[in-house]
């Protein structure tokens, strides 16, 4: 009896030795403070956490530019080129030798964890099956911006909601600053509730508060849209206001889409935490 329990061990282990790909334990990704949410795992490659691209791309702010086998991630100055099923790759235009080679998985490009975060300023650091990386903080004037509060109203009841990650502050907060065009007046009627608006009248669709690390608001830009804008050819059809300056821009709406499709990338990776919500 000794020697068979002895056999089952000696092939239990040799079993769990053929499985290099998984962990013994699912390992989870916490982003700058929050658990990152994904359709495919991440799992273990020669001792070196995998994860899917779209987990660098989206919660850790870098540009992605695919084609065919090569992956290109961008964010400030910083720059990595991957290639599927190769182990060597670009940081910086300089080349570099992987551990592990990228690859595909149920149609996903597959990265290693570590070395694309560490070359994007992160510091990531591993302790109970959970992976913890920290991007550095978007600043406002010398301050430190530790959420965006996102508000907004519908006929009925509003909704204020917060998405966490640094990312996410810094990327919403350049297409701000990147889009904000001439001065202008402030139009005749806006309004933040659509339900008392008629044509020509401007509407807010969002309150966006960069909001430091004491609650404060660092930063608030509301996005104003033109009712009837079809009837109204020669007037904005996107306004932005910025409360610190006490000032109306232009803006466009390509850049108030690019805000919110942020914010439902957010909503899906975890990222954001409803707050209030009075709609009926």
């Amino acid at each position: 009896m000794k020697k068979l329990c002895i056999v089952c061990l000696f092939l239990m282990t040799f079993l769990f030795m053929l499985m290099p790909s998984t962990y013994a334990a699912e390992v989870q990704i916490k982003i700058d403070g929050v658990l990152a949410v994904s359709d495919v795992k991440a799992e273990s490659k020669n001792n070196r956490t995998m994860v899917p691209l779209r987990i660098v791309s989206e919660n850790l702010g870098a540009s992605v530019e695919w084609n065919n086998t090569k992956v290109f991630l961008k964010k400030n100055s910083k720059t990595v080129e991957l290639t599927t099923n190769s182990a060597s790759a670009l940081k910086d235009g300089t080349e570099v030798q992987l551990d592990v080679q990228p690859y595909l998985k149920n149609n996903r490009v597959m990265v290693p964890l570590r070395f694309i975060a560490e070359a994007f300023d992160c510091s990531v650091k591993y302790r109970n099956s959970i992976i913890t990386i920290d991007s550095k903080p978007l600043v406002i004037d010398g301050m430190v911006v530790k959420a965006l509060q996102n508000e907004y109203n519908a006929t009925m009841g509003g909704v204020v909601q917060q998405v966490n990650g640094n990312a996410y502050s810094e990327t919403i907060y350049n297409i701000f600053m990147a889009n904000m065009g001439d001065k202008v007046d402030a139009p005749k009627s806006y309004y933040w509730k659509p339900s008392i608006m008629s044509s020509g009248e401007y509407y807010q669709e969002g309150q966006y508060d960069f909001i430091g690390i004491n609650g404060q608001s660092i930063e608030r830009f509301d996005i104003y849209s033109l009712v009837g804008a079809e009837k109204f050819p020669k007037e904005p059809k996107v306004l932005v206001y910025n409360a610190n300056a006490d000032a109306w821009f232009l803006f466009n709406e390509t850049a108030a889409s690019s805000i919110k499709k942020y914010i439902e990338i957010a909503t899906r990776n975890g990222f954001l935490t409803i707050i209030s919500n009075d709609i009926p």
